[in-house]
């Protein structure tokens, strides 16, 4: 079968999955409107973690070497006692591990990120923005289709793909599944590095890992600024969302940890509240000539740095499998999300596990701090092979 000419398809959203997703699509020639339903494509947050997998996705889009320039390469990753401040366990992220899986791992602001991949994006011809849109339905046809946004407008196209997050109205349109509410709530803050406490001014992602608490930091901005992100599980009954929140509530749930991570606690000057959420894994988040992407089809809490690295990986493998299909979307997305949902799975379920092993106490927290007790730098990587080793040239084969 022959790839019909100018293919066009639709996506709802400009995160960096959309934008990912937008950049991948064109590689193979496709036009693509881009929907999305802030008044100006942008991001919000602090800063992001990328893994070598993320780094073999941004080299595939072409736009990896920008994002280098603009993230903090680190040197390892280190899981610290909160109570004792004891190191639990500590992975080199050096050479050795940049040779081992063809990348570094690096933190970045997420706002870099995302222009890094949407610079690309405003130089591309065969990308349109929309900007100001809500989209309220859609319509999947035989042969196309239809987006109707709030304000009554229709597009229509060859295929659609729903990048619009955790509450993705695509989703709920096509294949219904809810997102499950964590119960976890997460502060998140930047920090300049002269009200950094000099101690804590380390060139890694530093978590602490306490009774039903934990408190991440690493460097931003090639040190300038440093995020501050902390979680812990809520007394309240949460919905979804993001708020300002509040030092005081923070310091009532970070009683008794040692006073090395507490002092970080007082250094922001304000602070963002997440309500998390994640979804069970489904079997299929495909529906004809329409398909989902990052959050929108596997939404996950960020205990393993992947939710991010997890929608640049969908974006690859969904390019790689349209060009391997010949233009037929259907074929194509059958075969994305066959590679896509069981790998995706195994992170959502990693994820959850790890948070109940960051968030341990008793003698739960004992075992915790014995886990990785002798292990050598190459059974860590071992063990992680299964995640940092994905690249273009395997994205297709399941993993």
């Amino acid at each position: 079968m022959s790839k019909p000419a100018q293919q066009k398809v639709i996506i709802v959203g400009g995160g960096i999955g959309g934008l990912a997703a937008a950049l991948s699509l064109t590689r193979q020639g496709i036009e693509v409107l881009l929907l999305e339903q802030a008044d100006e494509i942008g991001e919000i947050g602090a800063g992001i973690q990328l893994g070598p997998n993320a780094f073999a996705a941004l080299d595939a889009l072409g736009v990896g070497q920008v994002a280098r320039e603009r993230a903090v390469f680190t040197d390892h990753i280190t899981m610290m006692d909160a109570i004792d401040a004891t190191e639990v366990v500590r992975v080199e992220t050096g050479e050795r591990f940049r040779e081992k899986f063809g990348g570094p791992y690096a933190v970045i602001h997420r706002a870099d990120i995302h222009l890094s991949i949407l610079e690309a994006v405003q130089d591309n011809p065969l990308i349109t923005f929309k900007t100001s849109t809500h989209v309220e339905d859609v319509k999947i046809n035989k042969d196309g289709v239809e987006v109707k946004d709030t304000q009554g407008q229709v597009y229509k196209a060859d295929a659609l793909i729903g990048c619009d997050g955790v509450k993705s109205v695509v989703r709920a349109k096509t294949i219904g599944a809810q997102h499950r509410v964590t119960g976890h709530v997460v502060y998140r803050a930047v920090v300049d590095r002269e009200n950094m406490p000099e101690d804590l001014c380390i060139n890694a992602p530093v978590l602490w890992a306490g009774p039903r608490c934990h408190l991440v930091h690493y460097p931003l901005r090639a040190g300038a600024q440093y995020n501050l992100v902390v979680t812990f599980h809520s007394r309240e009954q949460e919905e979804w969302g993001v708020r300002e929140g509040s030092k005081e509530e923070v310091l009532s749930y970070f009683d008794g940890i040692h006073p090395r991570p507490a002092q970080m606690l007082d250094r922001p000057t304000s602070w963002r509240r997440w309500a998390t959420a994640d979804a069970d894994p489904v079997e299929s988040w495909s529906m004809g000539r329409c398909t989902l992407l990052g959050d929108s089809a596997h939404p996950m809490t960020q205990y393993m740095a992947q939710g991010a690295c997890m929608a640049l990986e969908d974006a690859v493998t969904l390019g790689e499998a349209v060009a391997r299909s010949d233009g037929d979307f259907e074929a194509a997305f059958k075969l994305y999300e066959s590679i896509r949902v069981p790998r995706t799975a195994r992170v959502v379920w990693s994820t959850r596990e790890m948070g109940l092993i960051y968030h341990a106490k008793g003698v739960e927290r004992q075992v915790r701090n014995l886990l990785w007790k002798g292990k050598s730098q190459e059974q860590f990587y071992t063990q992680l092979e299964w995640l940092y080793g994905w690249k273009k040239e395997n994205c297709l084969e399941p993993r």
